[in-house]
């Protein structure tokens, strides 16, 4: 279990952190590849899918499942403490241009998500995704694209990530990430 003093300090951490978030416009025309990740739990097991697709054709390229052993408890808006180790051994050695991941960038009380962590980790564009916004967010920090909640990570403006994620809706949704949460809980897509 996390005590109050261990969150009040990650709670700190994550404001500072937030500071080092960069905003920019992205050129869509650059983007070849779009990945995404998903992170699903089985008693003590977290379950982390990887799918790797075209841009914006959304042709599937890659997929990857992985299994380990949960190493944190969830504690609302301390997801990352959860899902860090998961996504990073996901991704870890794979290639793409933009990061799409199952939880929120700045859209987030302390404005640094999930997504945000992720993205200052791997130095690479990410863009938050969510399926419905946290209390406490900024309005203006994410906005709602089909039935998906979308905000910065890092290394991407909120507009670009909006263009992103619009190319990629299937019935509301953006399909890498639809793969990547089917992964995750079923091991295959």
């Amino acid at each position: 279990m996390i005590n109050e003093s261990k969150l009040g300090r990650m709670a700190k951490a994550q404001e500072k952190l937030s500071a080092r978030v960069v905003e920019k416009p992205l050129d869509l025309s650059a983007i070849k590849t779009v990945a995404a990740v998903d992170v699903a739990y089985k008693e003590d097991t977290a379950r982390a899918g990887f799918v790797l697709c075209s841009f914006p054709e959304c042709a599937v390229v890659k997929a990857k499942f992985m299994e380990m052993e949960v190493s944190a408890p969830y504690v609302p808006t301390f997801f990352f403490l959860r899902e860090t180790r998961p996504v990073l051994l996901a991704v870890r050695g794979e290639s793409f241009d933009v990061l799409l991941v199952e939880g929120h960038g700045k859209a987030h009380p302390r404005g640094y998500g999930l997504a945000s962590h992720i993205g200052l980790l791997v130095g690479r564009p990410t863009i938050g995704v969510a399926k419905r916004p946290l209390r406490g967010s900024p309005r203006n920090s994410f906005k709602r694209v089909g039935k998906a909640y979308v905000s910065v990570g890092h290394l991407i403006n909120l507009e670009s990530a909006l263009r992103i994620v619009e190319s990629l809706l299937d019935e509301g949704y953006p399909m890498p990430l639809k793969l990547a949460d089917r992964l995750s809980k079923r091991g295959r897509i």
